[in-house]
């Protein structure tokens, strides 16, 4: 099992829906397919809004594939991967509906940058939050940013500097990460509904001018996003990372 990215289209509302076996990580070809299916679904006329959502009941996301992150072998290879990051956050960005994020579980790295990266996080309390790169001899670059719009410097700094202490839900949504947390994922599951119905019944033109608004002041990540993968490339590569990344995977 490699994992998948599928799309279906119901009243209006578009759930897109990624699954790997290694709690939901991101390899390249996952981290395409959400860039190809988020782009293809901002660009349809029958998609109103947009529900971003990954498969099981345990891990939201456990961020980049460690499987991939040892195979790299020099920094274009490195600069490809984290790239994939960088273009499905400015896919999310650049997309003109609104995105709802379905936290269902535990996110860590790449899995807090998506978190970030939605327009409206509905988690459940089950949501923890990691940014576990400084551990693996790397950082956050690549999500940094959409991390730190939506929770400030402080708190981005927090959680990139003790990568290896978990955030409970609660702390995310008193910093803004999660605009909404739940005791259940029925009770998830119902205002993540409810919001999706209303926002398809809403003006697509108001809502594409209120996400040009949210955003403005990032026009500029096109080319940040991925400078930043530059560094996480070129880092991936230390001697300290390879061997911290084969201590995490013991």
């Amino acid at each position: 099992m490699s994992g998948y990215v599928k799309t279906e289209t119901h009243k209006g509302i578009t759930s897109i829906e990624f699954f790997h076996p290694q709690s939901n990580s991101l390899p390249a070809k996952i981290l395409h397919d959400l860039s190809v299916a988020i782009e293809h679904a901002g660009h349809d006329p029958a998609s109103i809004v947009i529900v971003l959502r990954s498969a099981g009941e345990k891990a939201f996301c456990a961020g980049a594939s460690f499987e991939e992150l040892v195979e790299i072998k020099n920094e274009k290879e490195g600069l490809a991967f984290f790239s994939g990051f960088a273009h499905v956050i400015n896919t999310m960005r650049l997309c003109p509906k609104f995105i709802i994020g379905r936290i269902h579980g535990k996110c860590v790295g790449g899995g807090v940058g998506l978190a970030a990266s939605v327009d409206y996080a509905i988690a459940c309390e089950s949501a923890e939050v990691r940014l576990s790169e400084l551990a693996i001899g790397i950082g956050p670059f690549v999500v940094g940013p959409a991390v730190e719009r939506k929770i400030g410097t402080s708190a981005f700094n927090q959680l990139s500097i003790d990568a290896v202490h978990w955030r409970n839900a609660d702390w995310a949504r008193r910093k803004g990460l999660f605009a909404e947390l739940h005791t259940t994922t029925e009770e998830m599951d119902e205002s993540i509904q409810r919001l999706a119905d209303t926002l398809s019944h809403s003006n697509p033109d108001a809502m594409a001018e209120m996400k040009k608004i949210f955003w403005k002041g990032t026009e500029h990540w096109d080319h940040l996003l991925i400078d930043r993968a530059k560094i996480s490339g070129r880092l991936i590569l230390s001697e300290f990372t390879k061997n911290a990344i084969g201590k995490f995977k013991k």
